[in-house]
């Protein structure tokens, strides 16, 4: 599986963006999309990569993190193979690389979303998210 993020770029703050994640590399032989849940985490400077939200295979669980409840949603395309991260009203403190993160679903997606560092396999390179005037 291979992701790659788009959507990045430079907002003032209570601004918006969106982002993409499109997912490729799938063969017959392996797990289809559906099988996995697909997250948005972020790393600022100086600071560890964090879950921001993440959605399920069947997108009938999410998790958002405290910081982002309200301003973000995320959903998914299976059909396209792209999932998606809207954010509202940003703030200086979302600016951050942003990666899309997947990994076969076995568990709660508050789990596969907090605990990224053993249930995320697959990542993709980042899209940096600035938030200033």
């Amino acid at each position: 599986l291979q992701l790659e993020e788009s959507g990045g770029g430079l907002v003032q703050p209570g601004g918006s963006l969106r982002l993409s994640c499109v997912a490729s590399g799938l063969t017959a032989d392996d797990y289809s999309l559906d099988d996995y849940a697909i997250g948005w985490f972020r790393q600022a400077p100086g600071k560890e990569r964090e879950g921001v939200s993440c959605l399920n295979s069947r997108a009938d669980s999410s998790y958002y993190a405290d910081s982002v409840k309200g301003r973000f949603t995320i959903s998914r395309n299976n059909a396209e193979k792209t999932v998606y991260l809207q954010m509202n009203s940003l703030k200086p403190e979302d600016t951050a690389v942003y990666y899309c993160g997947g990994g076969i679903d076995y568990t709660s997606v508050q789990r596969l979303c907090t605990m990224h560092t053993i249930t995320m396999d697959y990542w993709g390179k980042g899209t940096l998210v600035n938030v200033s005037s």
